[in-house]
């Protein structure tokens, strides 16, 4: 699953990777969105790239809600338990769900992120409770990671999208190995074939089924800030390495 990420480039510069022509009117000319933590149980703002607006950024809260919903009234919405914050939606079920499969055809969207967070279990426990640590994901070589998402523009004229996950390939499964779930990643220069208007769902599933290699992803231990409730987690050094002798994991 995928329910914290990281954002720190510029509007610009996700702009000029993308080759963008500029954020959307409703984005605001200034609008910086900058996360060192984006935890999705906040519903933060996070840039996406829409198949509607392939040469925009837009600004979209981290929570899918169905077309006939407001967004502001998110938090209502989001009481409800069996929304489970609307932050990840099942590749497996987007064919047929009944919210997304309004999006499959013509909603499909890249969330341009740095990383993104996953739980490891260590399977030890601590005061009777599981004693979980966060791994932080990201490029080896410092580039952008893309989101694979779905999205809805809301009945109050705003978007809202959910991450795209699928079954944890072996690294995956290695950290997140309670759930042994992984977000889709979209490889860069399969991001024009993702957002064009022409696929049929072989087309959407291949480009799912074959996405970013997990040996491109750089993975590491990070400090458990990210899970508290009492200290600020949206900090620069929230992704520096953090050594636990309860995690065996190593990887290159």
């Amino acid at each position: 699953m995928c329910y914290s990420t990281r954002q720190t480039r510029t509007r610009e510069a996700i702009q000029q990777k993308l080759r963008l022509t500029s954020a959307f009117k409703d984005g605001g000319a200034n609008l910086e969105l900058i996360h060192y933590h984006a935890n999705g149980w906040e519903h933060p703002l996070l840039w996406i790239v829409a198949q509607e607006y392939p040469k925009h950024l837009l600004p979209a809260m981290w929570g899918l809600m169905p077309a006939r919903e407001k967004q502001a009234n998110y938090k209502e919405y989001f009481k409800n338990p069996k929304t489970f914050g609307g932050l990840n939606a099942k590749s497996e079920k987007l064919f047929d769900h009944f919210i997304y499969r309004y999006s499959w055809q013509q909603q499909r969207c890249v969330i341009p992120i740095d990383g993104f967070f996953e739980p490891h279990n260590t399977k030890v426990k601590v005061k009777g409770k599981d004693f979980k640590v966060p791994f932080y994901f990201y490029r080896k070589d410092g580039e952008p990671l893309y989101l694979a998402g779905i999205y809805t523009q809301t009945a109050d004229e705003r978007w809202t999208f959910a991450v795209l996950t699928k079954a944890a390939t072996p690294k995956f499964a290695a950290v997140h190995n309670d759930k042994k779930r992984r977000p889709i990643l979209i490889a860069e220069n399969d991001i024009d074939a993702w957002l064009h208007d022409g696929n049929t769902a072989s087309d959407v599933q291949d480009i799912m089924d074959n996405d970013l290699w997990e040996g491109e992803l750089g993975i590491h231990p990070v400090t458990k800030d990210l899970y508290s409730r009492s200290v600020v987690s949206n900090y620069p050094g929230i992704i520096e390495k953090v050594d636990y002798p309860e995690v065996q994991l190593a990887f290159d």
